[in-house]
């Protein structure tokens, strides 16, 4: 599992291991169906604590790239294959709230670019 890890990063250990997997997952480069390594062993893999992979799994489930199996494990879900898709339609909704609410481009992107940069938990 070719996930790393800056510990002199701002970014939180959870969020560098669930874009890490994410990226991974929508570039492809982990196909649909590929079973991950278990909480356990990716946390001692990269050296964090179990809690800390749990939760970036749990985000990843809960957007629908993974989905957990029980004792069998976790997998790569289908629904990564349809995550760019999904972004573009939520984009577009907002696209066109933003234009009815009478914001310019300019506006709209700047509450975009605020939103992503906004620590999410």
């Amino acid at each position: 599992m070719s996930v790393r890890i800056d510990p002199a990063s701002a970014v939180p250990p959870f969020e560098q291991v669930r874009s890490g997997l994410a990226q991974r997952i929508n570039d492809h480069t982990l196909a649909v169906g590929t079973k991950l390594p278990t909480v356990r062993q990716l946390a001692a893999d990269l050296g964090l604590a179990a809690n800390t992979v749990a939760r970036a799994y749990r985000e990843l489930e809960e957007a629908g790239l993974v989905e957990t199996r029980g004792r069998a494990g976790t997998f790569v879900g289908a629904a990564g294959d349809r995550t760019l898709e999904r972004a573009r339609t939520a984009a577009s909704a907002y696209a066109a709230a933003t234009h009815k609410l009478g914001l310019s481009p300019e506006e709209a992107l700047a509450i975009v670019e605020a939103a992503l940069n906004r620590p999410t938990h």
